[in-house]
């Protein structure tokens, strides 16, 4: 007899549409039948009781082995204030005395005043080794006094391409470095081994797992701002058969390079894919972020008075040669996965998209400002919108460090998840953990009530741009069948008769519960090609 499993008592999303009460029966790692009364010839029986069963998370923009990393060293991440954090580290230093640097990270720029912390704050509770914690999303780091100095930082050091230290009045650098200058620093850490690098891969595994995350895209494979190219490691993972999620790797498009840097991108796609991963996208980041004025705007950010400053923000790749990658690359049978935070940032992307093969199934990740003439260009051209629906939110982060220097028109363009979804884009989603929580529920919460779960004054907070909410259907599916479709895979993310048996049962049905309690429910269990890897 096959070995199958049948899901009962529950209510059932088919990864498209909100079914209602039914069972789920799956043989051979395959969903064979979806409805009522579904025959048990000897299945194992998972009883729901009264929770939500549905097609298995797939994150299509996550960076899976720097979230394990972090999580196995001085994770911040459980930290809301300053005074949070300073314990953290000062606790992880004192039980780590063998270790030459403090490494880790998870801080959010809300927490200190102009998102900008200080090496003296950092040498009050580590005064003797060198400190570099970037912070949620790795577009800056914090470092201490020791890390500046043996980095040969100081007034007279000139800002890098692509980045700034920020400084006090006399031009000394204070402890924040943006973009470009991480690398400074980042560049003296010890390097990662190997063994750290497989604990930190099966340590995100598994806390993706938990989560209800069956498959992911890792959206940098590639050495990027300290980090080691993650690549070898899934490799080794799925040699071994430790790999049990389904992973798209998209390869790093390196800025300072050209065209040239194609050959050997299809080089490492032959070698990369094996198994489990598959290294066939190509992940670009054409801007920066709101946050450190660095996303790329169509006019000038505004100062704290209101006035227009002379910074726009980068485009890290001219927008002519990005035309001529993304043909390359596509003409290769490469997807491309662009980062665009920034109006002008999105329409770069997007004008680089023009002519190319929607079959490629390309995508464009973040989208925090777009403008409205841009919105219906997404599906003129077949290009996926790939949303963190968590940032979706008027946090601190977005009262202190954005809205003021956009102003109100260009505000109101941020996140457009409803004008995207009328327009008819085709949606995924992904979290970008570490940058922020991987937990679906907290995003698809967001994505629906544009306010965070859980947060201060939550559930009679100010829903932010509530215009822009998605119905609950719609997230579900951007986080199930839109993902599984954008890494390739058809016969996933959904429960229907042939389809692969990955599914998730949740502790409640938030189709029937309130909207405002969606990031309520919980994971239950974890199921892949209908084996279990998370039992709650």
């Amino acid at each position: 007899m096959p070995e199958s499993t049948l899901f009962v008592g529950g209510s059932v999303f088919d990864g498209h549409s909100y079914a209602g009460a039914a069972e789920v029966l799956v043989r051979d790692g395959r969903v064979v039948g979806v409805g009522p009364d579904l025959e048990r010839d000897g299945a194992e029986v998972v009883d729901a009781a009264g929770g939500l069963v549905a097609p298995g998370f797939v994150d299509a923009h996550v960076h899976a082995v720097q979230g394990g990393l972090e999580r196995i060293r001085c994770d911040l991440t459980a930290g809301g204030t300053r005074e949070d954090y300073l314990r953290i580290v000062a606790a992880y230093a004192e039980a780590h005395p063998e270790l030459p640097w403090i490494l880790g990270g998870g801080w959010a720029m809300s927490a200190f005043p102009g998102g900008t912390p200080t090496a003296a704050e950092l040498d009050a509770v580590v005064p003797d080794r060198p400190v570099c914690l970037p912070n949620r999303d790795h577009h800056g780091a914090w470092v201490n006094s020791r890390a500046l100095a043996l980095a040969g930082v100081d007034a007279s050091t000139p800002d890098p391409p692509h980045g700034r230290f920020e400084r006090d009045a006399a031009g000394r650098p204070t402890g924040t470095l943006h973009e470009g200058a991480m690398h400074v620093v980042a560049r003296l850490v010890p390097a990662t081994t190997d063994a750290e690098y497989d604990t930190a891969l099966l340590e995100g595994q598994r806390y993706l797992h938990s989560l209800g995350v069956v498959g992911w895209q890792d959206a940098i494979v590639g050495a990027y701002a300290g980090m080691d190219d993650p690549g070898p490691a899934y490799v080794r993972a799925a040699a071994r058969g430790d790999l049990t999620a389904s992973v798209v790797g998209a390869l790093w498009w390196d800025r300072e390079r050209g065209e040239e840097q194609v050959e050997s991108l299809i080089a490492r796609r032959d070698a990369y894919s094996a198994g489990r991963f598959r290294a066939t996208s190509v992940k670009i980041m054409q801007d920066g972020v709101a946050e450190n004025f660095t996303a790329a705007l169509s006019a000038p950010y505004l100062d704290r008075c209101g006035h227009a400053t002379t910074n726009a923000g980068h485009s890290f790749v001219d927008p002519d040669a990005l035309r001529r990658y993304v043909a390359r690359l596509d003409a290769e049978g490469f997807q491309v996965h662009v980062h665009a935070i920034g109006d002008r940032g999105v329409r770069e992307a997007l004008d680089a998209f023009v002519g190319t093969d929607p079959r490629r199934r390309h995508h464009l990740a973040h989208l925090q400002l777009v403008h409205p003439d841009d919105v219906p260009r997404f599906a003129e051209l077949g290009v996926a919108a790939n949303l963190q629906m968590l940032w979706a939110c008027l946090d601190e982060q977005m009262a202190d460090l954005t809205l003021p220097f956009l102003g109100p028109v260009r505000s109101g363009w941020q996140y457009p998840f409803g004008d995207l979804l009328r327009a008819d884009t085709l949606l995924v989603a992904g979290s970008d953990w570490p940058v922020s929580s991987p937990d679906p529920l907290e995003a698809i919460h967001v994505g629906v009530n544009r306010w965070a779960y859980g947060e201060p004054g939550a559930g009679g907070s100010e829903p932010f741009l509530p215009d822009q909410r998605l119905p609950l259907e719609a997230a579900f599916a951007a986080y199930t069948s839109g993902s599984a479709w954008i890494n390739g895979r058809d016969d996933a993310g959904v429960l229907r008769p042939g389809a692969t048996a990955d599914v998730v049962v949740l502790d409640r049905d938030p189709f029937t519960g309130p909207v405002d309690e969606v990031a309520a429910a919980s994971v239950t269990s974890t199921w892949i090609d209908g084996v279990p890897v998370h039992r709650a």
